[in-house]
């Protein structure tokens, strides 16, 4: 339908596997103060002097571990996703894809949308669950750029999709599908990014939402005492949600488990969280401390499931007076 637009954003990517690229990068992720929230006063000329100094070299060694011929993992898959949904929902609406940080950025994504006609707008962050460090972030630059453009769509903000049964569903496939063809571990790890405590806390219902994503993924696949949720990905000495998976892991292969299946439903595609940090640096862990058999079953990436779950998402405001979320 005419005047239909579809924004999907993404955390976002170095451009290139270098220092210049991944510093640039993490000084613009890590300034949100959706992300960081310390005080600005403290944190920036921290972030900039010492943190980046010392984390870009690492962290462009990881990217250049998982980078495809068509560069970075996160970019591939969100771009053939945003392809996948624009075949699929056709003339209903045009799709685009924007990254919070990095390129193709929010605002030329929203002047293309609003050059093209677009009179209702669905923003959809590629985040199953929401969270005030993700989700909320993206909401923050989409309206504070509409507001600077002085454009005013009918717009709805999909806050998450965790709870859709086709989204439930095709975790539950994709781990059905992949034992079928590998075999069945002796432990089903749900990896799921973490955040601090504190914001859990105070209100964010992101942990709530990781716990019952995998407790309807379990309940599909009839799952008992063979799985277990942790989170992955802490930053700094204050306490993030626990059990951490790097810990649970080392624990599993310390106790005797010999192979483990790790999933980490919270990420719509594969990055350098699911690629390098999960299939690499916790598989040589899991190994060392005793473990045999470490596989890693990826994202939905750009899976005919995945598309189709996302594509009900927007359906459900493309339709004639729908409700804004």
């Amino acid at each position: 339908m005419p005047g239909n637009g579809v924004l999907l954003v993404n955390l976002g990517t170095p451009g290139v596997p270098d220092k210049k690229s991944v510093g640039q990068f993490l000084s613009e992720f890590l300034s949100d103060p959706r992300v960081v929230d310390l005080p600005r006063w403290f944190w920036i000329p921290l972030l900039r002097l010492v943190i980046i100094p010392l984390r870009k070299g690492r962290i462009t060694s990881a990217y250049k571990k998982i980078w495809l011929e068509d560069g970075s993992p996160l970019m591939v898959y969100s771009e053939a996703l945003c392809a996948g949904l624009q075949r699929l929902l056709g003339s209903q609406a045009k799709v685009r894809l924007a990254m919070r940080y990095g390129v193709p950025d929010i605002r030329s994504r929203l002047v293309s949308l609003r050059d093209e006609g677009v009179k209702k707008l669905i923003i959809l962050p590629l985040y199953p669950q929401y969270s005030v460090t993700t989700t909320e972030s993206v909401f923050d630059a989409v309206t504070a750029i509409l507001g600077e453009l002085g454009w005013k769509p009918e717009i709805h903000l999909i806050s998450h999709y965790y709870d859709k049964p086709g989204w439930v569903h095709s975790v539950a496939s994709t781990i059905r599908n992949f034992q079928l063809n590998h075999g069945k571990a002796e432990k089903l790890l749900f990896s799921m990014h973490g955040i601090p405590k504190r914001l859990v806390d105070a209100g964010d219902p992101y942990e709530q939402q990781c716990r019952l994503s995998v407790s309807s993924v379990a309940e599909v696949l009839k799952l008992k005492d063979e799985y277990q949720i942790a989170f992955q990905s802490r930053v700094g000495r204050e306490p993030w949600l626990q059990p951490y998976t790097d810990e649970v892991i080392k624990s599993m292969a310390e106790s005797g488990i010999k192979h483990i299946q790790v999933i980490s439903p919270g990420f719509s595609v594969d990055c350098l969280e699911t690629l390098e940090e999960i299939a690499i640096r916790y598989r040589d862990l899991f190994i060392e401390a005793g473990g045999e058999k470490f596989e890693y079953i990826p994202a939905l990436n750009h899976s005919d499931a995945h598309i189709h779950v996302l594509a009900s998402v927007c359906e459900d405001f493309l339709a004639p007076g729908a409700d804004r979320d």
